[in-house]
């Protein structure tokens, strides 16, 4: 499949910009899938006004392959967009050597996802040409959605002339921009500015550290001895599946003062609390080992899901995590969205 072949307005809402939240895994206590749950996570991000869902990503659990559950969460996502009407875009993960991200790409188009979600872990320690040769291999068969990992979790440094490189390749659609280092940051948009293809790659932020500031930032940057404009126009971020209709409102606010060339003061000033919140869901304090635990912590406490269960259960909140959650919740309740949870949760459980 080719981006051409998306439905019509699918490509300029990606490029205009829209809320994509990391779709976390909802299980039962005892540890297997709660499709109800599930499902009503998707229908809330949609509900939500979320401009898209990620599926089979890190917030999702990579060891729903190991588990056998890959194929049924990506089909619970792709029914929920289809009851939804809203045509939202359908991101799937696709993770491994070749041979096993080309299969996850067939998967997710099979299941009526538009693009993958290209994760570059495994090949740590690879050249470039072979990290480029894989991308093409999987732009074959699906639209990519580029991932800049932060290294701290697992994320291969990565150049900005591999940037232009990737860019360069006609079915690339997206780039989610997550090293949390401006420094990286920067090389992303160096390289797709460098290879003509910043009319064709949105870029997204996935630094959770900087979300706001991302946003608003007006990336100007010379080449071919004249300035250019970038803008990252909207998120993929594991951020946010939490709280996710304040979210979408502060991503289209955020859009519109681009829009208009302004970075009002008051709008700028939120990317600190939403670092801070960010700092406490993802437990920043302890390396991001409570990362999963905390989104579901807050998804939990909003009755949407049972328990804050992870495949692997040593994956759960650390020490003083959940007070961090409830004091960041307290100081900002306007990023928060309970009440409209809470209005509608039993609708979504139904």
């Amino acid at each position: 499949m080719r981006w051409t072949e998306w439905p019509k307005g699918l490509a300029e809402k990606l490029r205009d910009g829209c809320a994509i939240p990391a779709h976390p895994l909802a299980l039962t206590p005892e540890g297997k899938l709660d499709e109800r749950r599930q499902r009503a996570l998707s229908r809330y991000y949609l509900a939500a006004g979320a401009g898209g869902l990620a599926i089979g990503v890190h917030t999702t659990q990579f060891a729903i392959r190991e588990a056998g559950l890959h194929r049924p969460v990506l089909r619970i996502g792709a029914e929920a967009a289809r009851e939804s009407g809203r045509d939202p875009i359908l991101v799937a993960g696709a993770i491994g050597r070749t041979e096993q991200a080309v299969a996850e790409a067939r998967l997710a188009r099979e299941e009526g996802y538009h693009a993958v979600l290209l994760g570059l872990a495994a090949f740590k320690g690879a050249s470039e040409d072979d990290i480029v040769a894989h991308c093409e291999a999987v732009a074959r068969e699906m639209p990519l959605f580029g991932f800049y990992l932060q290294t701290a979790v697992g994320g291969v440094p990565l150049a900005a002339r591999f940037w232009r490189r990737f860019a360069a390749i006609g079915n690339v659609v997206a780039i989610k921009i997550a090293p949390f280092d401006r420094y990286r940051t920067l090389d992303v948009l160096r390289g797709v500015l460098e290879a003509g293809a910043e009319g064709r790659v949105a870029l997204y932020t996935g630094n959770d550290d900087h979300i706001v500031a991302d946003l608003l930032t007006p990336f100007r940057l010379s080449h071919g001895g004249a300035a250019h404009e970038l803008r990252i126009v909207g998120g993929l971020l594991g951020h946010w599946s939490v709280w996710t209709r304040a979210a979408v409102e502060l991503q289209a606010r955020c859009r519109a003062a681009a829009k208009r060339g302004e970075v009002p003061p008051d709008l700028l000033a939120l990317d600190a609390a939403v670092t801070e919140m960010n700092a406490a869901i993802f437990d920043v304090a302890h390396d991001f080992h409570g990362v999963i635990a905390g989104c579901h912590e807050v998804l939990r406490r909003q009755g949407l899901l049972e328990t804050i269960r992870c495949l692997d259960p040593r994956e759960t909140l650390s020490p003083g995590q959940a007070e961090l959650i409830t004091d960041v919740a307290r100081r900002y309740p306007e990023l928060t969205d309970d009440a409209f949870v809470a209005a509608h949760r039993e609708a979504w459980l139904g």
